[in-house]
């Protein structure tokens, strides 16, 4: 129906534009923060950060702080953080993260090289040392009921000349509970020949790490459920080593982690995929830093992909509620 108080052209004109996309009072959004990082909201509360600083070389401080991009996730206030990112104790352990601390590939003189892309060092003289660098958003997207991005990342070597990029996706919506589902993927390319990832559990594949007050003062009340062995007492960890290779380490269809920041508990459950290179060996830390690794290889005709899930929630949970997250992901 024609708006009377409008020409009829223009009643006309108006009635063909698109709808907007729904405002941050409707649902998710994304803001970004141009050179510095990427917000999503949901109904104005921001949910996650998607850290993309491009490397300064200016000084070691600030390289340190601009090595790798990482996605951060925000408490249910909107206000506190519940990852770590630059600094603190560890500090290359940066809220949601991947990368492997034995990273192989040929440079284009045709020489084998090892680099560090979870560490991300500096080495001497006037090379920048490993790092990862943003690229470009390949796609992003938000409305009511979800919201997703893809990142495309380059894993550089020493001399800072890319060997391989990365498409990372990351899906965010709530579950009925209000728990945040975070959906992590990645693809990887070599630039040419093979890359191989390699490390060890500590210090490899992909891992979340809790708020740095963690660290600071409440890893204690930090414990883990896991399969088989369900929920362990405060303070308690289980890490894969060639001594300690059981179904308490290796190959875990899920793993949480509880933790206090804020003065209030949540539980972050990490689920994998059989789909996921195996054998994936598990390791774990009391002042919040989990995940699992794997050794594997990529080529252009077969790059290396990863697909896991995090629930994230105030609160505890029980074993049988994790076990049915796990099921749940796990359906077709």
């Amino acid at each position: 129906m024609r708006n009377p108080t409008l020409p009829c052209w223009l009643a006309l004109a108006l009635a063909s534009i698109p709808a907007l996309p729904l405002a941050a009072a409707d649902g998710f959004a994304w803001q970004d923060t141009p050179g510095k990082h990427i917000d999503l909201t949901h109904n104005g509360r921001a949910v996650a950060r998607y850290v993309y600083e491009k490397i300064d070389l200016s000084s070691p401080e600030r390289r340190e702080e601009t090595y790798k991009p990482f996605h951060h996730v925000f408490d249910w206030s909107g206000q506190g953080l519940l990852t770590k990112g630059a600094g603190g104790k560890f500090t290359h352990h940066r809220g949601i993260y991947y990368g492997f601390s034995k990273t192989g590939y040929t440079d284009a003189a045709g020489k084998a090289q090892t680099v560090d892309t979870w560490h991300c060092k500096p080495v001497k003289g006037d090379q920048p040392g490993t790092y990862q660098s943003h690229e470009a958003i390949v796609e992003q997207a938000a409305d009511a009921k979800s919201a997703s991005h893809t990142v495309r990342i380059a894993w550089r070597g020493n001399d800072g000349a890319a060997f391989a990029h990365e498409d990372r996706r990351l899906a965010f919506s709530f579950a009925d509970d209000g728990a945040l589902i975070v959906d992590f993927s990645s693809k990887l390319v070599p630039v040419s020949g093979k890359v191989t990832v390699d490390g060890d559990p500590q210090h490899a594949g992909f891992h979340y790490r809790a708020a740095g007050e963690v660290a600071d003062s409440t890893a204690k009340e930090t414990y883990y459920i896991r399969p088989k062995t369900g929920k362990d007492a405060p303070g308690k960890t289980i890490n894969w080593d060639a001594k300690n290779d059981t179904e308490a380490t290796r190959d875990l269809p899920w793993k949480a982690m509880s933790f206090v920041t804020g003065g209030k508990r949540y539980t972050v459950v990490y689920l994998d995929r059989p789909t996921n290179p195996k054998p994936a060996r598990f390791s774990e830390r009391d002042y919040g830093r989990f995940g699992s690794y794997f050794v594997s290889e990529a080529t252009a005709e077969k790059p290396l992909q990863v697909a896991y899930r995090l629930v994230i929630s105030e609160g505890e949970r029980t074993p049988e509620a994790c076990e049915a997250l796990s099921q749940a992901w796990l359906k077709p």
